[in-house]
């Protein structure tokens, strides 16, 4: 007796924003690729501050170990620099305002602060909305997957899925990020195909 072996997938649950979700659960490639120029310009400035910090330790209070000491110190500084500007430009970019996880208060009595934001539309997102749409639909026109291809079965991409899907709400905890291509973003990819519809209608009534 033949058995349907595909796998229902269950929608997650849509948070209540005041702006468009545009991926719960953004790739690295989408997050670095939709960072703005602001957030680069405070992950650089943040991992600058434990070499300098370091750099500034050792001027006024010298430890007088050498060149031979100093460095592989100086280099340990600037990796922990570089990690963190790293941790802060992912958390920019994703998001921007505070979120307390109601658990925490309830349960701890404590505020648990996070970033959390542009992807899941926690906060202004019209720059990376428009980018979002312009990326779908060009693969849409292009006839690509829109999250790219995967290596991995459904049933895979729906654990990595639940996985890190808004991971970034408790990443200054458990850093935990999508590396896998797949196609559970928690939005309804419906508007993409009609607006490449629309575009190519309009390319069509242009040039007849």
């Amino acid at each position: 007796m033949a058995t349907d072996t595909k796998t229902a997938i269950v929608p997650p649950k849509r948070a209540s924003t005041d702006y468009p979700l545009i991926d719960s659960d953004p790739h690295l490639k989408r997050v670095f690729g939709y960072a703005r120029p602001s957030d680069y310009a405070m992950a650089g400035g943040m991992a600058s501050v434990s070499p300098i910090a370091f750099w500034v330790m050792e001027r006024t209070s010298p430890s007088h170990v050498g060149r031979g000491g100093f460095a592989p110190v100086m280099r340990l500084a600037t990796a922990v620099g570089l990690i963190g500007g790293l941790h802060v430009l992912y958390q920019r970019s994703c998001s921007m305002s505070t979120y307390i996880p109601g658990c925490f208060r309830e349960v701890f009595n404590v505020a648990a602060y996070t970033f959390a934001g542009r992807f899941y539309g926690f906060t202004e997102n019209s720059r990376e909305v428009e980018m979002d749409t312009r990326e779908m639909v060009d693969k849409v026109k292009k006839g690509e997957p829109l999250y790219g291809a995967s290596k991995v079965s459904s049933y895979l991409q729906g654990v990595a899925a639940r996985n890190s899907r808004y991971s970034e709400l408790f990443i200054h905890i458990l850093p935990w990020i999508n590396v896998v291509n797949h196609d559970q973003h928690g939005v309804d990819t419906a508007k993409y195909y009609q607006q490449a519809e629309r575009e190519l209608e309009a390319e069509r009534t242009g040039s007849s």
